[in-house]
């Protein structure tokens, strides 16, 4: 496995400004920047980093060299080595501006860039004429050659890289096979760490242990955009039972939460104890009730929903089984289920496209019943598969891709809505485990599903 742990730099002069920076190299670190980079090093200063990649641009560059100097165990040979594949996206007729300048002169493309962002397109002046220039995708094809010359060299060590918001969504994007038009689809905050994890080269498996934490700089979840008027859903898995532990498959047998499950609940609820949180929903089995009942003791106010649709993925005869079990009786299906989950159907039990119905349906319900009634931020705490199936559908992908991510127990990730069912869901932040102990790495025995 080769470890990636990807940063964005941190606060500019220009991102306090809210002005476009592209690949203009004036914007500098301000003082909150050069403090949260300081934040970062520390936090990762228990990792043994082989390599650290940053981009040329000043921001970038010194937000690398300050993370390294808090740097306990990394080997002398990994000093910080520029890219220009790690440059941030090109938008040159907008550099400079104040982005609700661009907002207004360019109206029609900045409403493209939102909404379709794989279809702006840029008439470039150059010395041969005047060449089309479309930014996102051409980012996107500079993030997977980054991929493809940086992977192979570093098979099984742990490396950073330093980046910017563009470029480090571009790179999680093509890692996944997120398309781009989903560009605004994951959210990068500055001095945000999220971790990735290859099997080997690029098109090989890979998953996003988590993405966009914020917490070592005092911000438990990331802000919420500028204007933002939609709903916030914290998607939380239940916290550990002892079947977990075991490596046993639960399915729709109703375990219980263990003591190690109800404390990893009891820190969740002290992590999220300061939002403001409007209305709750669990899947009605047991072990995502009680994790949320817990959560909830520091919102007494609040009813706890209980919807069917969010129950764990019926494993039919494998339920109650150990891996080894259901090897033996089942020769082969586990490593099918492994490698092409949406293909497998669990004897007596359900497929992937069966769990994706029937809860995106019931998510879909909890975004509009929200909407409905004007509420902001509403918890949601459910299983392994289903959180899966939801952070698929989320980022408009397939069940094929289930298992790109993690999800540990009493994991917090963070969806925004701003736009409505209409617009497309944000992932602003994905397995947070901060609360739980582990530091950025998470460190939850995820057992079985």
């Amino acid at each position: 496995m080769t470890r990636v742990i990807i940063v964005r730099h941190g606060q500019s002069s220009y991102n306090a400004e809210r002005r476009i920076q592209g690949r203009t190299d004036a914007s500098k670190l301000t003082e909150k920047g050069r403090n949260d980079a300081s934040k970062v090093g520390k936090a990762l200063s228990n990792i043994s980093f082989q390599a650290i990649y940053c981009s040329p641009l000043q921001r970038a560059k010194l937000t690398a060299e300050i993370i390294q100097s808090e740097l306990a165990n990394t080997q002398e040979s990994a000093a910080v080595q520029t890219s220009d594949k790690l440059l941030e996206i090109d938008l040159p007729l907008w550099e400079t501006m104040l982005t609700a300048d661009v907002e207004q002169k360019f109206a029609e493309d900045y409403r493209i860039w939102h909404e379709n962002p794989d279809q702006l397109v840029m008439q470039i002046q150059d010395a041969e004429g005047t060449r089309e220039h479309f930014p996102v995708l051409a980012l996107y094809e500079q993030a997977r050659q980054f991929w493809q010359d940086i992977l192979p060299q570093h098979q099984g060590q742990t490396i950073l890289i330093v980046g910017h918001n563009g470029i480090n969504r571009a790179l999680i994007s093509t890692a996944l096979g997120i398309p781009p038009s989903r560009y605004h689809s994951i959210q990068q905050s500055n001095c945000g760490v999220t971790v990735l994890n290859f099997a080997g080269g690029l098109g090989e498996p890979v998953q996003l242990e988590s993405m966009n934490q914020t917490q070592h700089m005092g911000e438990a979840l990331p802000s919420l955009r500028p204007g933002h008027q939609g709903v916030r859903l914290l998607l939380v898995r239940h916290g550990e039972t002892e079947w977990n532990r075991q490596t046993r498959f639960q399915g729709q047998i109703d375990v219980p939460l263990n003591d190690n499950g109800r404390n990893q609940a009891q820190k969740a609820g002290e992590f999220l104890k300061d939002v403001a949180i409007d209305f709750a929903v669990s899947s009605s089995m047991q072990r995502p009730k009680e994790t949320a009942e817990i959560i909830l003791r520091q919102h007494p106010s609040i009813q706890l929903d209980l919807q069917d649709g969010l129950r764990e993925i019926s494993h039919g005869l494998w339920e109650g089984k150990l891996e080894k079990e259901i090897e033996q009786e089942f020769p082969g299906e586990l490593h099918r289920w492994r490698t092409v989950p949406a293909e497998v159907q669990m004897p007596e039990g359900e497929n992937l496209q069966q769990v994706w119905e029937r809860s995106v349906a019931a998510w879909q319900s909890i975004v509009q019943t929200a909407l409905d009634n004007q509420l902001t931020t509403g918890l949601v705490v459910a299983h392994d598969a289903t959180n899966k199936t939801l952070l698929c559908h989320i980022l408009g992908l397939t069940a094929e891709n289930f298992w790109n991510f993690r999800q540990g127990n009493g994991a917090v990730s963070v969806i925004d809505y701003p736009n409505g069912l209409d617009g497309f869901p944000v992932l602003q932040a994905m397995n947070i485990t901060a609360h739980l102990g582990g530091g950025v790495l998470d460190k939850t025995a995820a057992g079985a599903l």
